[in-house]
């Protein structure tokens, strides 16, 4: 399995973050799934081997602007570039919010094939992936999601010992770190709330994501946070880092 990050960042991107996106391959798959679809990932996807060509299905964790604005502007791009299909999943509401959208972009209506499946908590499979999802603890509906019992992405969410225990004994978690400590937040964790929820829990990876321009130059000392409570190898994630998972 490949992980790409292609989108780090938040409602508030920066130079270097673009908004959240995921790239994740493997062989035993039918075809890439690109999960969430934010701002700047329609372009970092271009940068990619597998492009906006090779991707006919997207997986949404909500529906807030960060993780999907790039949606129709990648249903565009693949219809300039002769493609026919797009698959989009995601949590209830997911179809309304794309009619809404496309009545408003009426000119892209049709001009692909679009199927729209929409998810509740639970096992589903999608492009040849085995997924669990669970509810998070976010502003809106949001999902987590575990792939193969590999990887698992949080989506939005507070840490909180639910979602440790979803996360368990993965290769790989990537996981909302929005803020530094001192920062008063609410539906994303800070470092000292993610590190005591992970605490004991066995992952062998764990990759901050979602982050806030506030992090910027907090790096060292988030982590040094998450590692009073949780002793496992715990990094930055970064717009491009690709992550293989055996």
């Amino acid at each position: 399995m490949q992980i790409t990050f292609l989108g780090t960042g938040s409602a508030m991107p920066t130079r270097d973050r673009h908004q959240t996106g995921i790239l994740l391959e493997d062989r035993d798959a039918d075809r890439p799934l690109l999960i969430d679809c934010g701002a700047g990932v329609l372009h970092n996807l271009a940068r990619t081997s597998v492009g906006y060509e090779g991707v006919d299905t997207v997986l949404l964790t909500h529906h807030h602007l960060d993780h999907m604005a790039d949606l129709l502007p990648l249903l565009k791009a693949r219809w300039l570039a002769g493609e026919e299909h797009l698959t989009v999943v995601g949590p209830e509401g997911t179809e309304d919010v794309l009619e809404t959208w496309l009545d408003a972009f009426d000119y892209l209506r049709g001009r692909m094939d679009l199927e729209v499946r929409e998810i509740e908590p639970g096992e589903f499979d999608v492009a040849g992936f085995d997924v669990r999802a669970m509810e998070t603890r976010h502003s809106v509906d949001c999902l987590a999601y575990r792939f193969d019992d590999r990887f698992v992405f949080s989506g939005d969410s507070e840490a909180f010992e639910g979602l440790a225990d979803f996360a368990d004994e993965a290769a790989v978690l990537a996981h909302d770190c929005s803020f530094p400590d001192g920062v008063d937040v609410d539906n994303h964790p800070t470092p000292s709330t993610l590190g005591e929820a992970l605490s004991g829990r066995d992952i062998g990876r764990v990759y901050l994501t979602h982050r806030y321009p506030h992090t910027d130059g907090e790096e060292d000392r988030m982590l040094e946070s998450i590692g009073e409570h949780y002793d496992g190898d715990v990094r930055m994630a970064s717009d491009m880092l690709s992550v293989s998972v055996e």
